[in-house]
């Protein structure tokens, strides 16, 4: 028996390049190639990577916005990947998503009444006077009035928008919510309060969170556990604070090194890194980084390094993906 609410076993998202009069295939696009992570009840598993690197398309695999081309999508016992549009329909009931653009995953023709009761009418949960007193306290509870029922998300600022979409994401009582990049859009005053009330709401309702973001610092205020993604795989796997104090992949070396420090005193020295990020269209042979990592050898260029336990640490569930790692 297992506490993983969600189990991802080697997930690929491939998606195809059409070109020509007729449309046809010319290419593909590797935007997640081969990912595999767990996240357990109740806590937040972070995931974290440039922009471009596949984590968003992670997310959207994982709430069966795309269907994976291959791969398993465990949640809570079922195979996602396998499901049809009804088993999904009452999966959705435990798996909602919080988007990053508040106001494009919002309707912007519903008032806000409309859009929070919507759920409670897809799953026919309810009568109607039991939906308006759910919605109501659904809005007290993220921190706003009653009176912006009858209001459109224009009429809302950024930090606003994003407490409707929480509210309408919790609104079933889901057992996990995946936030894709939910504060990147926002002022860094506002991100911290939507941050505190996403923690209030874990807490309360014990939800189960798969975070993702490009920002560090975000990352390890809320995780538990982080996975460093680049280019369509996951590179390094692990606790919080021992990613944070024992960083084994240099990909996840320079990232923290990038983290400014609120201390003009402070030295701090930077791993810069040469080059651009790949194509995921024609992604480097061997390991996806050689092409930018200062460490790499021929090997790296030649063999695909997996995800296992870090040298040189005590804790086994420190997972890595690098060729030399112990020697660098």
């Amino acid at each position: 028996m297992t506490d993983n609410l969600l189990e991802v076993k080697n997930l690929k998202m491939h998606f195809p390049i059409l070109g020509g009069i007729l449309r046809r295939k010319v290419g593909w696009v590797y935007a997640v190639d081969g990912v595999s992570f767990s996240v357990r009840e109740g806590e937040t598993v972070g995931l974290v990577g440039e922009s471009g690197c596949g984590k968003t398309t992670v997310g959207r695999t994982v709430a069966r916005l795309y269907k994976p081309t291959a791969g398993q999508v465990n949640f809570d016992g079922k195979n996602l990947a396998r499901l049809n549009h009804q088993e999904l329909r009452e999966v959705r009931r435990d798996l909602q998503m919080i988007f990053q653009d508040p106001f494009e995953s919002l309707n912007a023709r519903h008032t806000v009444r409309e859009i929070l009761q919507e759920p409670f009418e897809i799953h026919k949960i309810g009568s109607p006077a039991d939906r308006e007193t759910e919605i109501v306290r659904l809005l007290n509870r993220v921190g706003m009035d009653e009176d912006t029922l009858t209001r459109f998300p224009h009429e809302f600022s950024g930090g606003q928008r994003q407490r409707i979409g929480i509210a309408r994401a919790i609104a079933l009582k889901p057992k996990m919510v995946i936030c894709d990049e939910p504060v990147s859009a926002l002022d860094v005053s506002i991100q911290s309060q939507i941050l505190n009330l996403l923690l209030d709401l874990q807490s309360e309702m014990k939800l189960t969170y798969f975070f993702i973001a490009h920002d560090l610092a975000v990352v390890k205020h809320i995780s538990d556990r982080i996975a460093v993604m680049y280019l369509g795989k996951i590179v390094e796997y692990t606790d919080a604070d021992e990613l944070y104090q024992n960083p084994v992949h240099p990909y996840t070396k320079a990232l923290l090194s990038a983290i400014p420090i609120p201390d003009p005193e402070a030295k701090k020295e930077k791993q810069i890194l040469s080059g651009d990020v790949p194509s995921s269209i024609n992604p480097p042979s061997g390991c996806v980084f050689h092409t930018r990592c200062p460490f790499a050898k021929d090997v790296c260029k030649i063999e695909i390094p997996e995800l296992m336990s870090a040298p040189g640490t005590e804790n086994t569930d420190h997972l890595q993906a690098c060729l030399r790692a112990g020697e660098i």
